[in-house]
């Protein structure tokens, strides 16, 4: 009678085994709830000025600014944290934007001629960015596409109707929010025609409309501009004849007068009567002739209380010696500046009086959008200073090269750094931010984060990441160290007194480096000891330390020759940098006062720093070395260079085929040309086309190990790979080497064979530390057999815990390693996860990652993720970005995978090379030149945009009408 029952037992047990086997790994449903605690992926803000702006729009109800983009983006700006984007479905770039007049509401005209009605809608405790309505302008079956083409679209203060001008010349009148065209208001070219004299109307056809401006205080009363020069004020039947093709029109405050501005640099003042018809001009001038000037594209006429009006216009310039600048003119009285540009300009808009009731204008801020930088210049303040931006930093001002997150900043550390980076920003205007709508109801950020990026021109910005705003604080150049073409004295901005035009640069944004060996490669910063390494394109390790106060000091030199024990090798790259003999002069901020030079010049391809031993860590394509930065001397070298690695020798450049290498250095010749060419006329060039250039080709060059494997087979690799010797991850750590009775201080290396290093560390205790040298001694060799490049290399303690940072356990941020249980040795490798046993490093776990879809580890951060549920649990997990452009969360020490996501696109190759992970879970990667994405992989830490903006009281029916006139150049850009 037992048996069936043993039966039927035995069967359930392999049954439930058989299932257990074909579970996912890891099911276990407590800790799936776990897992949703904790990881939860989201892109949440975008940081950095936007790629390829199009459009540019302003409210001064709303006090909010727009930008619309190639690629179909709508962007919304206030107040510091106050963002909204959107995107059209379309992906067409955006011409115009316009706000409707004391609504929450604005419109876009798209260059498919589309316009769409977006509006900011409260959702959920905060506004969101919506698009309400989509319509496109039909003319009768049979008709051109001109007869509807749009050119210039006016909100009407009613907030009921837009007037859009078209190419044909009509204007259609059509009803809001549903778009209805009102077909008994279309004022055609003939209505106008048929008022305008004879024999100017023999001479002309009216043609496209230039400009629409409702004049101020008579809502009836429409000021139609057309491309030939003639203007007309609807409803009064007033005829303006003009000679030269229109630009742009500006109504005065009053309504009792207007500007035209026009083709050949001129601009016309008109006054407004309504016994007569056709008014002379008051005023006629050309600012920049009598020479044949660049067209006016558009005019603001401000008033003051003072009488002297404001007057700005973009353009101008003489054609002949100044027909490449990008410029925007103020005149107030005698104060006369062309404030000059690095690229071109897109559009902008004046900051004034908005109050229906004030009498003047008195204008306090004008806002510029160029290509590549938003530029915005206080006019209350003598001198006419810029205003440092909070928000759209032109993080692209020169490439960047590389990045570096640090979490959790010291609050010491973080005064001393904005110390230094206000003594830098003294020529800037102090004019609280004017572009102050909406209210940020985000919370505020937990710590303080920095995020430091490297550019090719040798310079480290210093950004505040810690919260929706990517805010500079400080910017160190390490240029001075090095003699180069430039002079760091040089200013551009002296203008001699009776120069003229009276030219002013202003922005940030230069796309030209003076030597591209300058370039930062690597950055590491020590939060708790303010030390900070930076590394080079050509074999430059500076190691520097804070100073609050300026300072004059020589920097020591050392040399690091990675090829001393070898024969026969040549290096054919690049020269290393030329140095400054004697003391050079620093700026308050990080001071350099060690230069290590590796030997051969190689792009410096890993680094580490360990503020507590003193010691800096270099490795380069020829091998890596260890710098005791508190005795200023070389501890040891290690070549790692296999006899084969011959290509290594040959720079940069040589890494990938002829072809592609001789199209990069005839790209390099014609930038430097263009440099030349440019230093000699003065003038800026194509500059977004080199700076994008300029960023590809070089990053290609330095990444090229890094994209190489994604061409590479799967199976195991040969020694004879070339480029094995490449020190891709350097990593101190204090364990277990030798024995396991005794732990030491150890510097470990991998490189792209497959090979780890592993050395023994002697540092001198405190007392001793000046008098006794550093010494170091080989102690292990690890090959591992699929030699695939070693990525990242980890030691966890006894309690299986990541080791903590040097210095972090004095500061009482961490707990101390444990000491007593075994600790154990991660080796990431592009293509598998190892742990070994310390220390006789024999395999104990791996993890592989899947050969099949061609998958391979690109970076790998440990980070720590905390529960959004409950205070007191928290875990430590590798966070893993493939070149899939997926991450991965594997737990430690198991090695097993907790979730995937898709983060980048597989194709965006730049994007996956430049992704920088934190320590808790939040991420950012380069989705243009001057942007980064910023995601979050934590269910509990989430830094995004969450904001209201409020109808403001509507004072009046009638604002004062201040054009957002993108008409212009929406018609140029055609």
């Amino acid at each position: 009678g037992v048996s069936p029952k043993c039966h039927s037992f035995s069967f359930s047990c392999i049954a439930g085994g058989k299932m257990r086997r074909f579970l996912r790994p890891g099911h276990d449903p407590v800790r799936e709830r776990l897992k949703r605690d904790l990881f939860q992926f989201n892109k949440t803000v975008e940081h950095g000025f936007p790629h390829q702006p199009s459009a540019l729009g302003y409210s001064p109800f709303l006090r909010l600014m727009a930008i619309g983009t190639r690629s179909g983006a709508i962007k919304l700006y206030g107040a510091p944290g106050v963002e909204f984007m959107g995107l059209h479905e379309e992906n067409n770039t955006v011409m115009q934007i316009h706000f409707i007049p004391d609504q929450c509401q604005l419109v876009t005209l798209l260059d498919d001629n589309s316009l769409h009605l977006w509006s900011l809608k409260q959702h959920g405790g905060a506004s969101e960015l919506r698009e309400e309505h989509r319509f496109t302008l039909k003319g009768p079956p049979g008709s051109s596409p001109s007869a509807t083409q749009i050119t210039a679209v006016l909100p009407h203060s009613s907030r009921e109707v837009l007037y859009l001008g078209t190419e044909s010349g009509n204007i259609f009148v059509v009803e809001l929010p549903s778009f209805r065209v009102l077909e008994d208001r279309t004022i055609t070219s003939e209505a106008v025609l048929q008022r305008v004299p004879e024999d100017y109307c023999n001479r002309r056809s009216c043609e496209l409309v230039e400009a629409l401006r409702e004049r101020p205080k008579n809502p009836d009363q429409i000021l139609i501009g057309y491309s030939r020069g003639l203007i007309f004020l609807w409803d009064l039947a007033v005829v303006y004849l003009s000679l030269q093709q229109l630009e742009n029109l500006y109504w005065q405050r009053d309504g009792s007068k207007f500007v035209s501005c026009h083709y050949d640099g001129s601009y016309t003042q008109w006054p407004v009567s309504s016994d007569n018809r056709q008014p002379e001009p008051l005023e006629h001038l050309v600012p920049y002739g009598p020479f044949p000037c660049k067209a006016i594209s558009k005019i603001y006429w401000q008033t003051t209380k003072n009488g002297l009006p404001y007057i700005i216009f973009q353009g101008g310039m003489p054609r002949a010696s100044y027909g490449d600048r990008h410029s925007i003119s103020v005149v107030h009285g005698s104060q006369q500046t062309a404030f000059d540009f690095t690229s071109r300009v897109i559009d902008f808009f004046i900051i004034f009086s908005s109050e229906p009731t004030a009498e003047f204008d008195d204008p306090s801020a004008m806002v510029v959008l160029a290509e590549e930088e938003l530029v915005v210049i206080d006019l209350k303040t003598a001198g006419w200073p810029a205003v440092h931006p909070p928000y759209l930093a032109s993080l692209h001002c020169s490439a960047i090269t590389c990045s570096h997150h640090v979490s959790n900043i010291p609050l010491k550390l973080w005064e001393r750094i904005i110390s230094a980076g206000s003594k830098q920003n003294i020529h800037y205007s102090n004019m609280p931010w004017p572009i102050d709508g909406g209210t940020s109801i985000a919370p505020d950020p937990p710590q303080r984060d920095l995020l430091l990026t490297g550019h090719e021109d040798g310079t480290v910005r210093f950004w505040d990441a810690s919260g929706v705003c990517l805010h500079l604080l400080y910017k160190l150049s390490t240029v001075r160290v090095f003699l180069t073409d430039a002079d760091p004295n040089d200013n551009m901005n002296t203008l001699g007194e009776d120069e003229w035009p009276p030219l002013r640069k202003v922005g940030t944004f230069d796309p030209y480096s003076d030597d591209p060996r300058l370039g930062i490669q690597k950055i590491y910063l020590c939060k708790y000891s303010g030390y900070l390494a930076v590394a080079g394109t050509a074999g430059q390790v500076l190691v520097m330390e804070l100073n609050d106060e300026d300072a004059e000091h020589v920097v020591d030199h050392a040399e690091a020759d990675l090829l001393q024990d070898q024969e026969g090798y040549r290096w054919k790259g690049h020269e290393k940098l030329k140095t400054r003999d004697g003391p050079v002069r620093f700026e308050a901020g990080f001071q350099p006062f060690v230069l290590v030079q590796c030997q051969p010049p190689a792009v410096v391809t890993s680094l580490a720093l360990h503020s507590e031993w003193k010691l800096v860590a270099f490795g380069t394509s020829h091998g890596f070395g260890l710098f005791d930065h508190q005795q200023k001397r070389l501890v040891f070298v290690k070549c790692t260079l296999h006899p084969s690695d011959q290509l290594a020798l040959e720079g940069p450049l040589s890494r990938v085929k002829s072809l592609k290498k001789s199209l990069r250095q005839s790209f390099r010749r014609i930038r430097r040309s263009r440099v030349s060419s440019r230093k000699r006329r003065g003038g800026s060039g194509n500059a977004s086309e080199v700076q994008e250039a300029n960023a590809k080709f070089d990053q290609d060059t330095l990444q090229e190990m890094e994209l190489a494997p994604v061409q590479r087979k799967i199976e195991a690799r040969s020694a004879e790979d070339s480029f094995t010797g490449f020190v891709r991850t350097l990593y101190f750590a204090d364990t277990f080497l030798r024995d396991s009775s005794r732990h030491c201080p150890s510097l470990w290396a991998g490189t792209n064979g497959g090979t780890v290093y592993a050395f023994c560390l002697r540092v001198p205790p405190a007392e001793r530390r000046m008098d006794e040298p550093v010494r170091a001694e080989q102690a292990k060799e690890i090959q591992l057999m699929h030699r695939a490049p070693v990525v990242g290399i980890l030691v966890l303690d006894g309690r299986s815990t990541p080791l903590p940072e040097p210095l972090e356990v004095a500061h009482d941020l961490s707990k101390s390693p444990d000491m007593q249980g075994s600790h154990q040795l991660l080796v990431v490798s592009e293509e598998q996860f190892k742990v070994f046993t310390l220390p006789k490093v024999s395999s104990k776990l791996k993890l592989k990652l899947t050969a099949l879809e061609g998958c391979r580890v690109r970076k790998v951060t440990v980070a720590n993720f905390s529960s959004c549920k409950t205070d007191d649990y928290s875990e430590n997990d590798l966070a893993v970005l493939t070149n899939l452009g997926d991450i991965q969360i594997i737990s430690l020490p198991f090695l097993k995978l907790q979730i995937r996501y898709p983060c980048i696109r597989k194709e965006d190759v730049s994007g996956i090379a430049s992704c920088v992970f934190t320590k808790y879970g939040q991420g950012f990667y380069l989705i243009s030149p001057s942007e980064f994405e910023r995601f979050s992989l934590s269910a509990k830490w989430l830094v995004e945009p969450r904001c209201i903006v409020d109808m403001p009281e509507v004072t009046s029916n009638n604002h004062v009408h201040t054009k957002s006139g993108m008409e212009n150049a929406a018609r140029k850009s055609r």
